[in-house]
């Protein structure tokens, strides 16, 4: 015990040492011809540094670490000290888009207090965001601009108050219009702030919505990191919860208790359906009617989508999947049955076309899932589904969700 207690307060000493004195405090930085300090620092007149060829420079003051090491997209980078204890290393070349990455010092993971913090990797972390070229979609522009507020509902699920982050575009406070609302969800590790903070969604739907390429719509954020909680026996729509439902009544990650399946999604069907809608119906100015919502969302949040938005057609008529292993490409997804998944897609497509304005599907093409998502995708064109698909250029990150989303907003409520 006695050992713990120093290392732990070594670990406050060093960390306490080591970041004191941001770097550029005092003194004025000298930096690389060409390189530029990303949106993602806290101090844009520090490191690190984005360099012409994307690579990244960081540099650490830690006198008193021994190692010193940066773990980004999953590549571990060795640090080299340098005088007054100034450690740095620059990275190979990255893609473009948005990357989470953490300091090691001394074999203790820790987030680097140079970046703004993310919640992202479930935990709160650094990250780095790489432009790419002609992608000013995602930056903030000199358009009419909206709002993004983070309110909170209370849940009947969990038994609580949630927070849900809602972006209102620009002239809705003005106007006494009714707007269509996208549902839209984030991937494992992350929560209800990724689509607003990582992925940028009202910079991409103020940009759209100014330049007619999108009608002006409400986009809503929940967390679907949802319990129930264990009095809780209500199905939707205030029915007595079947076994199925029941028997994930302590369903964590995304309400998945039952993994990528119609049981596993019952508890984030009942929050959203039973309480987050009902909410944002009453609190915000919307479009009630089925063809007006629309259902999206990343990997976890594209498997929501698919079983919560195709299954619940009343609700939702416009559909988007982006990115999700329910198709394979992940551990323990494999023989993916679609007509099982999804009634009637297959058997009675004609039907399930005429309930759906828009059906979307998409994947980074690096991604391991990509194969996966174009099988089933030629599957379902096959049989006469009427979806849309595209890929882009990336692995399993923001980049391409961004895109997604970006896509996407453009076909609905039209």
């Amino acid at each position: 015990m006695k050992r713990t207690s120093i290392t732990l307060l070594t670990l406050i000493t060093l960390s306490a040492s080591t970041f004191a004195q941001p770097q550029g405090a005092f003194r004025r930085e000298s930096f690389p011809e060409g390189s530029y300090s990303p949106v993602t620092n806290i101090n844009r007149n520090s490191y690190p540094r984005v360099l012409a060829d994307n690579s990244v420079m960081f540099r650490v003051q830690a006198p008193q670490a021994q190692t010193v090491q940066i773990d980004l997209g999953g590549t571990k980078y060795d640090m080299t000290k340098g005088e007054g204890g100034q450690w740095s290393v620059t990275t190979n070349p990255q893609v473009p888009g948005f990357h989470y990455y953490n300091l090691f010092i001394d074999n203790v993971s820790v987030s680097d207090p140079a970046s703004q913090p993310f919640y992202g990797c479930s935990r709160w972390t650094s990250a780095i965001e790489i432009k790419e070229d002609g992608m000013d979609v995602f930056e903030v522009q000199d358009v009419p601009h909206g709002e993004v507020r983070t309110v909170h509902y209370f849940s009947k699920v969990e038994n609580a108050w949630r927070p849900v982050m809602v972006y209102t575009p620009a002239g809705y406070n003005e106007s006494k219009d009714s707007y269509p609302v996208v549902y839209i969800q984030h991937g494992g590790g992350e929560d209800h702030r990724g689509w607003m903070e990582q992925g940028r969604t009202a910079q991409i739907m103020d940009n759209l919505i100014a330049t007619g390429k999108a009608v002006p719509m409400i986009v809503v954020s929940a967390n679907s990191n949802v319990r129930s909680s264990e009095s809780h026996q209500v199905g939707l729509n205030g029915r007595v919860a079947t076994n199925e439902g029941a028997a994930n009544v302590q369903a964590r990650s995304g309400g998945m208790g039952g993994g990528y399946s119609w049981q596993g999604m019952q508890t984030f069907r009942s929050e959203l359906i039973d309480n987050v809608i009902p909410f944002i119906e009453k609190n915000y100015r919307v479009k009630k009617d089925r063809k007006s919502r629309a259902m999206c969302g990343l990997s976890m949040g594209g498997g929501q989508a698919f079983y919560i938005g195709l299954r619940d057609p009343e609700v939702f008529a416009n559909v988007g999947v982006f990115s999700t292993g329910m198709f394979g490409g992940i551990q323990g997804a494999s023989n993916f049955d679609l007509e099982a998944e999804c009634p009637g897609i297959l058997t009675d497509t004609k039907n399930f076309n005429k309930q759906f304005d828009v059906f979307f599907l998409s994947c980074g093409e690096q991604d391991p899932r990509i194969e996966h998502t174009r099988n089933i995708v030629r599957k379902m064109q096959d049989g006469g589904v009427e979806v849309k698909f595209n890929s882009y250029p990336g692995d399993h990150e923001w980049q391409v969700w961004r895109k997604s989303l970006h896509e996407f907003a453009q076909y609905l409520f039209k």
